[in-house]
């Protein structure tokens, strides 16, 4: 058993800059480790290594390691020791202050970001320098992503409740995501498709002939990952109530039924308030405003969007439906539930674009 041999103290800053590297995409498995440990250190509240092991998968000597490590030597501790060979000759304090300059100054007005050639020219370093530091800690100025924030007053009570339907359900009960993906275009390509070649992509020609768009309404079972879906040509409150009808029929008679939905005007009409009073086992559960990020049916949109819509070939709103459906078979055969981690809610949505600026 190891304890702690020293006090590990994280002021402000730190853990803000810990907290940044965790949301990065391209951080390494090994160096994000690294910093949750520091993390579960920092707001364990008397908790034992064994306690912080065991939730983190790791090991009593990796937490007491990686502990004095950034006792002594900070964030930039955590980073990988330098491998055996020549090595990149940069002293700790002139990476410290490439990242500081990095993270905490901007360029002069009206430069909006640090490219790694105005940089090195402000620190009177080599361009090639800057782009080492940054590649090795994660840093990526030219990237943008965007968030939209939630006003919603009552974010947390809302946002408590539908996560606790995905990590504790109720009892007797079943669970289901439901939304509906509009305007799906059925576009056929005038030009031939170039297959797949070593060395080239798939590709697919500029021009399309546009056959129409239909709407997918999609109900996710939480408990199981099973999809129901229904394609219609109109986007209505009475379509989406028709397919509330239907998902609750099939539904185990005697269980409750949760629906877990989005603010749109067509979900919270008074044609769903008619339904509702006649449904009294049905109980509806809206997302806080512009955080439908918190429905799971979003997620398996981004799948149907992905591996049949984007690059998919539709000669008629007839072939775009039957392709859909085939689709949500193929997925069901397999399906499982979404594993749902709870780590930490905030008003922001995670970025949906991501945008890049050349150096």
């Amino acid at each position: 058993m190891f304890t702690a041999t020293m006090d590990l103290v994280l002021t402000s800053e730190d853990r803000r800059t810990l907290e940044q590297m965790l949301r990065q995409t391209t951080l390494s498995q090994a160096i994000a480790k690294r910093v949750r440990v520091v993390l579960a250190l920092a707001l364990a509240d008397g908790a034992s290594y064994s306690t912080i092991a065991a939730r983190l998968a790791c090991t009593d000597r990796f937490i007491a390691i990686w502990k004095r490590r950034f006792v002594e030597g900070g964030v930039l501790a955590l980073a990988d020791a330098p491998r055996a060979g020549r090595g990149h000759g940069m002293s700790a304090a002139l990476e410290a202050k490439i990242v500081r300059h990095t993270l905490q100054t901007k360029p002069p007005a009206p430069l909006t970001h640090w490219s790694s050639r105005r940089l090195a020219a402000k620190l009177g370093v080599a361009h090639t320098t800057v782009t080492t530091v940054w590649k090795r800690h994660g840093l990526k100025p030219h990237r943008l992503e965007r968030y939209k924030g939630s006003p919603d007053p009552d974010f947390e009570t809302k946002a408590a409740d539908i996560i606790g339907l995905y990590i504790d359900p109720p009892v007797n009960a079943v669970v289901f995501c439901v939304d509906e993906k509009t305007a799906i275009q059925a576009l056929d390509r005038t030009d031939p498709v170039l297959p797949l070649r070593p060395g080239r992509s798939e590709r697919h020609g500029f021009e399309y002939v546009r056959h129409g768009t239909r709407s997918l309404y999609t109900a996710l079972n939480v408990g199981t990952g099973h999809v129901q879906g229904k394609v219609a040509a109109r986007h209505t409150s009475a379509e989406f109530v028709d397919f509330l009808d239907t998902v609750t029929r099939s539904a185990p008679r005697g269980k409750a039924v949760h629906f877990v939905v989005d603010n749109l005007s067509a979900h919270k009409n008074q044609a769903v308030k008619d339904w509702l009073a006649a449904h009294p086992r049905v109980t509806m559960h809206y997302t806080p405003t512009y955080s439908s990020w918190l429905n799971q049916v979003e997620s398996w949109f981004a799948r149907i969007e992905r591996d049949c819509i984007a690059r998919g070939i539709f000669t008629s709103t007839t072939d775009l439906t039957r392709k859909l459906l085939r689709y949500i078979k193929l997925h069901n055969e397999t399906c499982q539930p979404f594993v749902w981690r709870y780590r930490d809610v905030t008003r922001r949505m995670p970025a949906t674009r991501t945008s890049t600026t050349p150096h």
